[in-house]
Formats: C-alpha cells, sequence, structure tokens
C-alpha cells in the first residue's frame, strides 16, 4: 500500500476518534517534522518544543483536513507557520525562504538532529542503565572502586 494511502487511512481513523492512528502518524513523521524546524530556531530544545506543538495543532486542524493534498504536505505547512510564529514570538526574524518539503525530508545539514531519542529508546536506555549500576553495586568494593575509576577516566 502507497504511503500516502496509508496515511489516508490513518487521518481517516483519526478524525473518526482513533487516538492512536494520530499516534502512529506522529512517530512517521516526528523526525522529518523536526529536522525541518531546527532548521529555522537552530535549538534542539527549542525545535521539540516547536514540533510538539505543530503536531497540536495538526491533531486539533485534522478534523478540517480534505485531503487536498498529501498529509505530509498539510503537516509540513503547518510546521514551517508554527516555527515562524514562534520565532517571531521571540522576537527574531524567520528565515526569508522556506524550506522546500524536498529539503525536509532529506535534511542532513550541521542543524539536523542527529539522534532524536523515542520512549521507547529512551525506557530501553533506563532500564539497560539501571541493570549495569546494580551489577555494578554487586561487585566487591575494590572492584568497584577500580571500574568507577576506570571509567571515569575514560580508559
Amino acid at each position: 500500500m502507497l504511503t500516502q494511502e496509508q496515511d489516508q487511512q490513518l487521518v481517516e481513523r483519526v478524525q473518526r476518534g482513533d487516538k492512536r492512528a494520530f499516534d502512529l502518524l506522529v512517530l512517521k513523521y516526528q523526525h522529518k517534522i523536526l529536522g525541518l524546524i531546527v532548521r529555522f530556531v537552530h535549538d534542539a530544545q527549542e525545535a521539540q518544543d516547536v514540533a510538539q506543538e505543530a503536531f497540536i495543532k495538526a491533531y486539533r486542524a485534522l478534523g478540517n483536513f480534505r485531503g487536498d493534498s498529501a498529509f505530509y504536505t498539510w503537516l509540513y505547512r503547518i510546521a514551517i507557520n508554527t516555527a515562524k510564529n514562534h520565532l517571531v514570538a521571540r522576537g527574531r526574524r524567520p528565515p526569508d525562504s522556506d524550506v522546500t518539503a524536498e529539503d525536509a525530508e532529506f535534511f542532513e545539514g550541521d542543524h539536523a538532529l542527529k539522534d532524536i531519542e523515542s520512549p521507547e529508546r529512551a525506557m530501553l536506555r533506563d532500564e539497560i542503565e539501571a541493570t549495569v549500576h546494580q551489577t555494578i553495586q554487586q561487585l566487591p568494593e575494590d572492584l568497584r572502586t577500580a571500574l568507577t575509576l576506570c571509567a571515569s577516566s575514560k580508559v
């Protein structure tokens, strides 16, 4: 099934009240939208806030989405406008030209977010950290000290 058809089906499910379908759209496009927005705001944390705001706006407006364009094109436009409004609200001037949809999809420049951590990945990282910490605590004190010194000096 083509991506546009999948998106359209998800949009229709959201319009019928299926909030999980919107979660799928967010998961699918969050990295592209973040990469796009960071080109405007030049700060990863700020870009995440603006992206969240853009997705909230999209969710609230999804009832009016008619499918005249692809869902990503519509979402892209909301993200661009949200980023520009964010800059203006903070007294910063938005760029004169927009990032094209093609650039947004394939952008890998200096301002791209290199590693946006998904909730699943964050949970996995936290579990691994806890397991390693717990295992280290079970070591005899002399080994624990040696390991801690070794890790802190990056030997």
